[in-house]
């Protein structure tokens, strides 16, 4: 996955999100229901019901940028469901990305 940068805030909306929605309906969902704001470069990541699929929405300055993911032979590991955001550090992102259990991602001390 590309991002503009490493330090970018990611986070996931605990709450499964009705997939229907596109760009225009998560930006709503993420300023009206998650009290964000979706033009500040912050990734979002929302989960289906299914936990077999996520979508990504951030701005890259230039628009707003929607990512869909479905995986084929698993689910992705989300945490649990509630209402709310969870962050996540760039390397648990990219395992959950990934698929992995983003939960055994720690950060190395001293590098």
């Amino acid at each position: 996955m590309i991002f503009p940068s490493n330090r970018v805030r990611i986070v996931v909306a605990t709450n499964p999100v009705d997939f229907r929605k596109g760009h225009d309906g998560l930006a709503a969902l993420v300023k009206n229901e998650l009290r964000e704001e979706p033009f500040t470069g912050t990734v979002f990541v929302f989960r289906s019901k299914r936990a077999d699929r996520l979508k990504l929405l951030y701005w890259d300055g230039t628009g707003l940028v929607m990512t869909y993911k479905r995986l084929e032979e698993t689910t992705f590991t989300w945490p649990a469901i509630r209402d709310g955001l969870m962050s996540l550090n760039h390397a648990q992102f990219e395992a959950l990305f990934a698929g992995l259990d983003w939960r055994k991602v720690k950060a190395l001390r001293g590098l």
